[in-house]
């Protein structure tokens, strides 16, 4: 089956039937039913015609012919292997076409740099991943790129007045939705109708969503007026913490670009991770599925233990709250990403994590064991303790990523470590 071979009968099959073999034919590589892994660097042509040609493709002084993806030259431009996996990855949010990264934070790194100039406004959510925080923060305004942030409770029309008193042209908006620890959600389609009254034939103004909380499996954000789709795949696309790696999803038109930037920057991934992410999407349903499961029978115990002053759990949203009809709009489920408010702050989460058995202490998220963390202190700590409270990362929030434990079992460990809280 070829990649464009995607429906039987004229019926379109699911993105989790395609994980086997899409974008990939037996017949390449002698029969075997997996791709291989490419593990080279260059690859030779056929004739010097054909390499002027691949090179034309390239570098945009020839446009390809219908269906024709520009021919292997060497590994930090295009591989089989990671073209394979960005087919694939492209089928679950309905993109035209994905990059992959060496990491999340060079996806997001690479995607800035692509759309952004000195003297542009990146319009940010908050809170933000700890390393995006940095980047957002830290780093992009030393080259002269102002940012502007904004929470949740934004409305285009504030959000619109906040742009035009800064006198500066928004050159992207960047939200993390669901956010990052407190599972606060950012309306995607207030963001891209906010985006479009900048928009120009020259400045794209892209909206660019970090969607590694819900990821594909439970949230679409290009359904929703995004313009770009990010993901950290080490967590669930991954999800066997044994591979970093990032993507950007979306149109043809806005995702050349980036490719462009990734090859001269070299934050493409390599051969073995792209391999490693095709075995994972195979079970990528599965997994999130069970870990979804799972989640809400550990978040209805914490929200009925009386050492938890709050659970912040997107299953937990009901009618009434000024999120539940967004959630509803937005979101095709809960996720698996829990963050709990212990009594006691800090010294008691600090018990908590100390006293955990089953599940691992440790960062990163999405992956079949269980993690737990602390993130003022560890993957939001390069944010000032001001900026962190402002958006929730309280002394007392612990935040759980659910793995395919069982679900008695994870219940029993929890049970246990707030015993000593």
């Amino acid at each position: 089956m070829s990649k464009w071979k995607d429906e039987i009968d004229g019926k379109r099959l699911h993105p989790e039937s395609l994980m086997m073999s899409y974008g990939y034919r037996p017949d390449w590589s002698e029969g075997a039913i997996k791709s291989p892994i490419f593990q080279t660097s260059t690859f030779v042509f056929r004739s010097a015609e054909e390499g002027q040609h691949f090179f034309d493709l390239a570098l945009g002084r020839a446009q390809p012919a219908d269906g024709e993806k520009p021919g292997l030259i060497y590994s930090r431009l295009n591989n089989p292997d990671i073209e394979i996996a960005e087919d694939r990855l492209t089928l679950w949010d309905g993109a035209e076409e994905c990059a992959l990264f060496k990491s999340g934070m060079s996806a997001i790194s690479t995607t800035c740099l692509t759309y952004l100039r000195p003297g542009d406004l990146l319009v940010a959510s908050e809170p933000l991943y700890g390393g995006t925080h940095h980047l957002v923060e830290g780093i992009l305004p030393q080259f002269g790129i102002e940012v502007l942030r904004f929470g949740c409770s934004a409305t285009a029309d504030d959000l619109r007045a906040r742009i035009d008193a800064t006198g500066k042209t928004p050159g992207m908006i960047l939200i993390e939705t669901p956010s990052n620890p407190t599972n606060d959600l950012i309306d995607i389609a207030m963001c891209a109708e906010v985006a479009a009254g900048y928009r120009t034939e020259d400045r794209p103004v892209p909206v660019a969503v970090d969607n590694t909380f819900l990821g594909p499996m439970f949230s679409h954000p290009l359904e929703h007026g995004a313009d770009i789709v990010l993901y950290s795949a080490t967590k669930y696309i991954g999800g066997h913490s044994d591979l970093i790696a990032g993507a950007a999803l979306g149109s043809a038109k806005l995702i050349e670009p980036i490719r462009e930037f990734r090859t001269i920057l070299g934050t493409q991934t390599g051969p073995w991770t792209a391999w490693l992410i095709m075995r994972s999407l195979e079970t990528l349903q599965i997994r999130m599925t069970r870990q979804q499961e799972t989640a809400g029978r550990v978040a209805g115990f914490l929200r009925d233990h009386p050492k938890v002053l709050k659970v912040l759990y997107l299953g937990h949203l009901e009618p009434g709250h000024p999120q539940y009809d967004l959630y509803k709009r937005q979101c095709l489920g809960p996720g698996a990403m829990i963050a709990f408010e212990v009594d006691g702050g800090q010294p008691a989460a600090f018990r908590f994590l100390n006293n955990l058995s089953l599940i691992k202490m440790a960062v990163s998220l999405g992956s079949t064991e269980s993690l737990a963390e602390h993130p003022k202190t560890m993957t939001h700590s390069e944010a000032t303790p001001e900026a962190c409270d402002a958006a929730g990362v309280t002394d007392g929030l612990v935040r759980l990523s659910i793995g395919v434990e069982h679900p008695d079992d994870l219940i029993l460990a929890i049970g246990k470590a707030l015993e000593a809280v």
